[in-house]
């Protein structure tokens, strides 16, 4: 019988479940205290009395505010970086454009399913939050960028031609290069920024829509946001 709350025989024993859980609420209800006051209404404290916790034993599961701000940001990177990758993935590799439409509407689908989340790890910075250099949040950060330019550099042959001037690894920032020479050694830099025109394309539509700036304006914002995305993969030479 587990009686401590152990591990027994690779089984997740009843705490280690209820800790989980109980970490998942805390998470949706900072999530929650954000939608409802902005970022700055994430407090462990006010979690705490709405769990019926004590502030000793929420502190258990998160030390501090960034604590918990680092997992919950950690998580939201996570699950953005799987649906983009699956729904590329999910084409064949010898249709890039496809497989670039693929990411743009899975990313457009996640932040309308996710706009809290959304907005927490794209432009509505925590006040006073400082994250962990290189911790898990920018660690799956740089993943997706990664992937994307992948995914971009797989079109270069393409592309290329219809660029209006060739780029210098001098023209980006060097902890950026950094990041790309390490990551993806043969992208050359006009694909490597080509790769951050195309994340802007891609994510300026999602990010007013979810600001609430696209429907005062557009009756079907899904098919803008398709024209837009037919519209960039044209632009790289690509049917």
């Amino acid at each position: 019988m587990d009686i401590e709350g152990e591990r027994t025989g690779g089984v997740v024993s009843r705490r280690e479940r209820l800790r989980v859980e109980t970490s998942r609420e805390i998470k949706a209800v900072a999530l929650r205290q954000m939608a409802e006051g902005g970022p700055g209404a994430i407090s462990l404290r006010g979690i705490a009395r709405e769990m019926g916790m004590t502030a000793r034993a929420i502190y258990s599961y998160f030390p501090t505010r960034d604590d918990l701000i680092t997992a919950l940001i950690g998580d939201i990177a996570a699950s953005l970086a799987d649906t983009l990758e699956s729904a590329s993935n999910a084409v064949p590799t010898d249709d890039p454009g496809g497989r670039l439409m693929a990411w743009g509407r899975a990313l457009r689908e996640w932040a309308l399913a996710h706009p809290e989340s959304f907005r927490l790890f794209y432009g509505h910075p925590v006040p006073g939050y400082r994250p962990p250099e290189d911790g898990p949040v920018d660690q799956t950060a740089r993943r997706v960028c990664r992937e994307l330019t992948r995914l971009v550099a797989t079109t270069w042959p393409h592309a290329r031609r219809h660029q209006p001037e060739d780029t210098s690894w001098s023209d980006l920032h060097p902890a950026y290069v950094a990041k790309i020479r390490e990551d993806l050694p043969d992208v050359p830099p006009g694909a490597a920024a080509l790769a951050l025109r195309v994340w802007g394309r891609m994510h300026g539509l999602v990010a007013l829509e979810i600001d609430g700036h696209i429907h005062p304006i557009a009756g079907n914002p899904a098919a803008l946001h398709r024209a837009e995305m037919l519209d960039l993969v044209r632009s790289l030479g690509l049917n």
